[in-house]
């Protein structure tokens, strides 16, 4: 992972291209600031932490845009996401260009609302593309 256990502040996160193609066939949900999608792990042999991918595609803006946007969603992940996290689920923000604007407050309540909607009915299952 990153060097740091989530439980000191950090968040596990999603690297590979291939984990991040992996929860696009998990439930999704839009936001005005992301799209969250979720995927329960298929490893059933220990529960480990939920782990969040972050990304933003080149059409929303230049690097600074991006990355300011990415910044953001980590930090309300890192200080909200994780309590609302299922263990074991990973996730995946798409940002959209309104995270940049949205108050903090308002991304903080729509990424705990998106949680919990991708985590009921099936617990963030294969197949099930919206909430």
């Amino acid at each position: 992972m990153n060097g740091r256990p989530a439980s000191a502040g950090g968040v596990a996160r999603l690297k590979s291209r291939a984990e991040f193609r992996a929860v696009q066939r998990g439930r999704r949900i839009s936001r005005p600031g992301f799209v969250l999608q979720a995927l329960k792990s298929a490893d059933r042999s220990g529960v480990r932490p939920a782990r969040f991918g972050f990304t933003v595609t080149k059409k929303i803006g230049n690097a600074v845009v991006r990355n300011r946007i990415r910044r953001r969603l980590k930090e309300a992940v890192r200080l909200f996401g994780m309590k609302e996290a299922t263990p074991g689920t990973d996730y995946v923000l798409i940002g959209r260009r309104a995270a940049l604007t949205l108050p903090f407050d308002q991304l903080i309540a729509d990424l705990t609302s998106g949680i919990a909607a991708v985590s009921r009915n099936g617990n963030a299952e294969h197949g099930s593309r919206n909430a």
